[in-house]
């Protein structure tokens, strides 16, 4: 499946990261959709005469680390869980391939927009740094007591249309890990479009349709979480898991 996968995105015409800025859309809508591995190819031939692909140093698919933060009480994980609209992620991602490292805030609004802020970093931090507590404190306005919640890895393919002015990202391999503890979605595709605003027009949304697969809303923090923590109250992500299992076993 690897292999295939390698040799279609081949086909892709390459976008570098330069290239890729004028479709950045830091304020964005995100729609999510979630589909087994072994429908991607199908997907990505149906997507080449459209996207182009990110290529980074000769590499089409990344490789991304991921650590998130929350208070000792979990109140970023609470808030989404309990349907708060404005609700905020704290995390620290390194693009492996590119060997950078980014703390990155994203904030959500009632309107369903989604806004991204973020600082290089050097590395991982496991105590945050003034620099970065500062940063945080200055994009959300409040100060937490911020601790590492739990470590999340996959690997991404970035499509862009720049004709619609959209990004489609689609994650696989993803594993999460904490305090000795591992779980791993290897058969999970998470397919998430980045428009200014969703449009069902897109190529991506039509593939997908034809697939059975509509919008879902689904948090890789979130699912991470409730998968390696037996203390969180996950009632309602159960029938989140029952989909992904549903899905992964297909």
């Amino acid at each position: 499946m690897q292999r295939k996968i390698e040799n279609l995105i081949d086909e892709f015409s390459p976008i570098s990261l330069k290239e890729m800025n004028s479709v950045a859309l830091m304020k964005r809508t995100d729609t999510k959709f979630i589909i087994n591995k072994s429908q991607l190819a199908l997907v990505l031939e149906n997507l080449k005469d459209d996207y182009k692909v990110l290529e980074i140093k000769s590499d089409r698919i990344m490789t991304y680390s991921s650590l998130y933060f929350d208070t000792i009480g979990n109140k970023f994980y609470n808030d989404h869980h309990n349907g708060k609209v404005n609700r905020t992620k704290i995390r620290q991602r390194k693009y492996v391939e590119s060997n950078l490292c980014f703390l990155e805030i994203k904030q959500k609004n009632g309107k369903g927009e989604t806004n991204k802020s973020r600082i290089q970093v050097d590395d991982f931090e496991l105590d945050l740094t003034k620099s970065s507590k500062d940063f945080i404190s200055s994009a959300t306005d409040k100060e937490f007591n911020l601790k590492p919640s739990l470590w999340n890895g996959f690997n991404r393919i970035t499509l862009v249309n720049l004709k619609n002015k959209e990004r489609v990202t689609l994650d696989l391999n993803l594993s999460y890990s904490m305090n000795d503890v591992e779980k791993d979605f290897s058969n999970l595709v998470i397919v998430e479009l980045k428009q200014e605003r969703f449009n069902r027009k897109s190529e991506v949304v039509k593939i997908l349709k034809s697939l059975k697969q509509n919008p879902y809303s689904i948090s890789k923090y979130c699912i991470g979480m409730i998968s390696l923590y037996n203390d969180l109250k996950y009632n309602i992500f159960k029938k989140k898991l029952i989909k992904i299992n549903n899905i992964i076993t297909q």
